[in-house]
């Protein structure tokens, strides 16, 4: 076959410019920023964000994360209403944000159970039992809050009337150490880190952890926006992908998680390996929602009156962006 010298020429042109492009380095594409809303700062089922981000676990799924710490879960699920985070790192309980229309749904249980909370009481407490608590003021953090549903969950377990204990809000775990040293509460819920710093200082102790008599209850839970999961859903599957990384890492390399949450937290690393010897097993390894939580989440909301119907949890969450899954 004969060719024209403008073809030849042509031809030739075309060889050497994809010669040159072949030769060149590939560039990797763009990493994806998320914005990630912490409920808290300091809780377990929570900071294994932080532990990814700084292993660089979630940069090698090709994420770049905004870590943003809020002072509660309803301050959190704000932000995510505002549009201002693409990630909620909380628990089970802002599921009833997604039935009141929050654009956001729960996409990985990432904890089951609830041993990062304990009901704690002043170092020099004659409480002992949870049979002691019959009468007594338990702290929590607000009215409606979580730990308010605990404390109601402890006296029907226990078999007593809700007025066999006076539930008082005193805020955050903070406030726990100065509502003891002026005996307005008996007792708080609140984590079981805060309880071991007290121990430390002879100021509060741990008495029983809350998973002693609740059970199943995603204590540890992730939420993406409606934008996201419109926009972008394999960011999420990228950052679930991480998450579950994370907590195998944690779940198998004490020393080096210990180490990383003290700077963290700030917590001293003996109060964190205590921690770590009664948290490490609560970290779900596949991130499916539980039957049993989900049953209890429902039940807790009608408790608190958060909502006045009970919810069709189905519609609250969803399993799709969980690694492994069949894409929607």
């Amino acid at each position: 076959m004969r060719f024209s010298f403008s073809e030849y020429l042509r031809r030739a042109v075309l060889v050497c410019v994809f010669g040159a492009a072949a030769s060149l380095p590939i560039v990797a594409a763009a990493d994806v920023t998320l914005t990630v809303g912490k409920a808290a700062a300091n809780a377990e089922a929570i900071i294994p964000v932080d532990v990814g981000d700084r292993l660089g676990i979630f940069k090698k799924h090709g994420l770049d994360l905004k870590i943003v710490n809020f002072a509660g879960g309803s301050k959190m699920v704000q932000a995510m209403t505002a549009g201002s985070i693409d990630i909620a790192n909380g628990d089970g309980s802002q599921m009833a944000f997604v039935a009141k229309g929050v654009p956001m749904l729960a996409v990985c249980e990432s904890a089951t159970t609830l041993p990062y909370t304990s009901v704690g009481v002043p170092w020099d407490s004659p409480i002992k039992t949870k049979a002691d608590l019959k009468g007594k003021k338990i702290g929590v953090s607000a009215p409606g809050s979580m730990t308010d549903w605990l404390a109601q969950e402890l006296a029907r377990k226990q078999g007593w009337k809700q007025e066999d204990i006076t539930r008082v809000p005193v805020g955050s775990g903070t406030s726990a150490a100065a509502a003891f040293h002026g005996h307005q509460i008996d007792a708080y819920i609140g984590g079981t880190t805060t309880f071991l710093a007290m121990a430390e200082k002879q100021s509060g102790k741990p008495l029983f952890p809350v998973s002693d008599y609740v059970g199943h209850i995603a204590a540890g839970t992730l939420y993406a926006s409606k934008q996201l999961i419109e926009t972008n859903p394999d960011a999420i599957r990228a950052f679930l992908a991480g998450w579950l990384e994370t907590t195998a890492f944690i779940r198998t390399h004490k020393a080096e998680s210990v180490k990383l949450q003290s700077a963290i937290t700030g917590y001293s690393e003996n109060v964190m390996a205590e921690e770590y010897d009664i948290v490490k097993d609560m970290y779900s390894p596949d991130c499916k929602f539980d039957a049993e939580s989900l049953a209890t989440l429902k039940q807790s909301f009608l408790d608190l009156k958060v909502l006045s119907e009970p919810p069709d949890m189905s519609t609250l969450y969803t399993e799709a962006f969980i690694p492994g899954a069949k894409p929607r």
